[in-house]
């Protein structure tokens, strides 16, 4: 039997977050993207986010020097209905962000969080 009838894999339940500071992150990601926690972990330094869809958001704190290369890393994409509000409310807070990109089929930004890790919002164009 295939692994596609198993129904073994069944989507994404979080994406790992790597962090310096557990405290401030969990703090920005509040604050600066509105989400809410729905379960910490002290001893193991992580906290799960609510990130209003599917998939949550893990911050794990690591000890480790953060790299993140836009070119080679992997990075999650937050879906938005209204990326230049967004984008302008980033702004606002402080946060590091790219320029707005557009194409005929979405228009999206690239933004880090205060460990520079990359982070990107997107809006499907109709």
């Amino acid at each position: 039997m295939d692994i596609k009838d198993k129904n073994l894999v069944q989507g994404i339940d979080t994406v790992i977050v790597r962090v310096n500071d557990l405290e401030q992150s969990m703090a920005w990601y509040q604050d600066k993207l509105g989400f809410t926690t729905v379960w910490s972990d002290q001893q193991m330094k992580l906290v799960i986010l609510d990130t209003r869809g599917a998939v949550s958001i893990t911050l794990w704190q690591t000890d480790q020097k953060i790299e993140s290369h836009k070119d080679t890393a992997s990075f999650p994409i937050f879906k938005t209905p209204d990326v230049n509000s967004l984008y302008e409310h980033m702004k606002s807070q402080g946060v590091v962000v790219e320029p707005i990109i557009r194409d005929e089929y979405v228009a999206y930004f690239v933004f880090y969080d205060p460990d520079g890790n990359i982070l990107e919002a997107c809006q499907a164009l109709n």
